[in-house]
């Protein structure tokens, strides 16, 4: 009887959470999580001085490899991405991990691989079992270092990722951050992972080397094999292992005309971005470091419009001083030479660095004290950032916004706050900007609904689209079981920015909008129409989004945000904004733009 032939293994495809944007397609490297193999022995008295020599010298040496490392990732990166090895380097001198290590081989009489590995496992079990997503990250850490360590006793100097002799797409459960950091661009085309979010280590790395990665994949590793192919998409966070015929031409069908559209956005970045009848529209960018301003005005930027200061916490081992955060906040206003700059205060909270500090982690961050609540209640803090923030108003135009105020009395608590450290800088004579502008971004349908009110005790207001969405939706935009619920074309959502720009408008104040809808083509013409003139949004964005800018004029787009604010369903609202942009720009229209 014959042997029947294998079948070949069906597509599958992934939904997850894109994290840095691109489309790319290749064989997979699935990287396991490789579980070393310790050899364990016992050894003899005379040997227990030699194997305490052998740990120094491993610890000794994953510390310089993990200096040479930051120190290229601060090349490469900025000062702040190389922070992110604070953590591993503070650990491989920590007397509370070590010293059990040293005691476990004088007292156990083992080798220095079974005390380095018992050592971290305890370490990395105690953080994985709070259940909390930054102790599961430091705990990603702790079994980077552990790997590095155990590296140098065994003799391992290279890593599979070093041998790579072909261009792959990483599938991994979890990737540290050196393992992104040290990827090499040539070879390493996407990254899908298991586990991770927005704000890890692994998606902020991916995204500063610019490599399209999707994160939150939950079973994209049983999913691939070794040489599957894979693509990944990095702008809607859709990962397609073994692809169809038909699936493939489709997505290098768009990467080809992505390529060529994206020669086309290069001239337009060197617009002005202003509508055919006239009206001038500002694009700024969203940041996270200082050095990404170059990125806002290679893109044809006009300033920044959203720094998102919490970055110089997250990827620091410690809190940084207010001359450490006056540098960078200076530093990005002399790159950016006189234009503008919007710093939010420090939105920390949810899943953060709040929840690492807490003695008692919350149940429900998200609900709980982050963001200005956080600031508020830790007013040394959040003194310590204003003060760094007013004294680099004195180096160029700079507003201040504080994120997610729900309440009148935050709003006041906080101007209150920025009253007194303005106070102090005066009497130590110290220069600032004495008529800097205060303002809120409008997070949560509370700010929204009292934005009249609001709008009478601020300079500006910042529409935050991808909390404010969240919050009205009551949907988690990082949970992929509800994912298809989280759209900006919801009619309540829409509803609400209308609101807040009329509350605007009538106080006059200026009012921009922020969340990743800014940076979705198919929003553009009904943003225009609502009267928001101010988008700011991810860097490489900008050249896109000023090409539809320069495609329509003002009459059509407030004609098409009457016509949509009459629907009740967001199905409704996206055909229309598709057909729409089909006609106004039909070589915008592609399968890089979200839908």
């Amino acid at each position: 009887m014959p042997h029947s032939q294998p079948q070949p293994k069906p597509m599958q495809t992934v939904k997850g959470i894109p994290v840095s944007p691109g489309i790319v397609i290749a064989r997979a490297f699935v990287l396991g999580e490789a579980e070393t193999h310790v050899p364990h022995r016992e050894i003899e008295e005379r040997e227990i001085e030699t194997e305490l020599a052998r740990l120094d010298g491993a610890l000794r040496d994953a510390s310089a490899d993990l200096v040479l490392l930051r120190d290229r990732t601060e090349q490469q990166l900025g000062r702040e991405a190389a922070k992110i090895f604070g953590f591993h380097l503070g650990l491989a001198q920590d007397p509370s991990l070590l010293g059990p290590m040293r005691e476990r081989i004088r007292r156990d009489r083992v080798n220095a691989e079974v005390a380095v590995a018992d050592s971290f496992k305890k370490v990395t079990d105690q953080f994985k079992a709070i259940g909390n997503e930054v102790f599961r990250q430091k705990a990603n850490d702790v079994l980077d270092l552990e790997r590095r360590v155990l590296g140098k006793l065994m003799g391992e100097n290279e890593s599979r990722l070093s041998a790579l002799t072909e261009p792959v797409i990483i599938i991994a459960h979890e990737l540290t951050p050196s393992q992104t950091a040290g990827m090499d661009r040539k070879k390493i085309l996407g990254i899908a992972t298991d586990l991770g979010g927005r704000t890890s280590h692994t998606s902020i790395v991916a995204r500063a080397i610019e490599i399209p990665c999707v994160v939150g994949c939950q079973r994209v590793m049983q999913r691939a094999e070794d040489g599957d192919l894979v693509i990944v998409d990095g702008d809607t966070g859709v990962v397609v292992v073994r692809p169809d015929e038909r699936t493939l031409e489709e997505y290098r069908s768009q990467q080809d005309r992505f390529s060529n559209y994206r020669a086309i956005l290069r001239e337009t970045a060197r617009l002005e971005t202003v509508t055919k009848d006239g009206t001038r529209i500002k694009l700024l960018g969203n940041i996270e470091f200082p050095h990404e301003v170059e990125n806002v005005l290679a893109n044809g930027g006009d300033g920044v419009g959203l720094y998102r200061t919490e970055f110089l916490y997250l990827t620091n081992d410690h809190e940084p001083s207010e001359d450490e955060q006056y540098q960078a906040y200076r530093h990005t206003l002399e790159l950016l030479a006189g234009r503008p700059c919007t710093i939010r205060t420090l939105d920390l909270g949810a899943d953060k660095y709040t929840q690492q500090r807490a003695h008692e982690p919350e149940r429900n961050p998200f609900l709980g004290l982050r963001s200005i609540r956080y600031c508020l209640a830790h007013r040394e803090m959040f003194k310590t950032q204003l003060r760094a923030i007013l004294r680099a108003s004195a180096h160029g135009p700079l507003k201040v916004m504080f994120p997610l105020v729900s309440t009148l009395m935050e709003l006041r608590q906080a101007k209150m706050i920025m009253n007194d450290v303005c106070e102090e800088l005066e009497e130590e004579g110290i220069a600032f900007d004495r008529g800097i502008q205060t303002g809120i971004m409008i997070e949560v349908p509370s700010a929204a609904l009292l934005s009249r009110a609001f709008a009478q005790e601020c300079s500006f207001f910042s529409i935050g689209t991808n909390d404010l969405i969240q919050y009205t939706l009551a949907v988690d935009r990082g949970n992929e079981r509800v994912a298809n619920l989280y759209t900006g074309a919801s009619p309540a959502v829409l509803y609400l920015v209308k609101q807040v720009v009329r509350s605007a408008r009538r106080a006059g104040i200026d009012v921009s909008l922020c969340g990743e809808i800014a940076g979705e083509a198919i929003y553009t013409m009904l943003l225009i129409g609502l009267g928001l003139r101010t988008l700011s949004l991810v860097p490489s964005q900008i050249p896109l989004i000023k090409r539809v800018i320069r495609s329509v004029d003002i009459p059509h787009c407030e004609e098409l945000a009457r016509r949509v604010g009459s629907f009740d369903s967001d199905r409704q609202v996206l055909t229309t904004l598709r057909d729409e942009l089909r006609k106004v720009d039909p070589d915008s229209f592609g399968g890089w733009i979200a839908e």
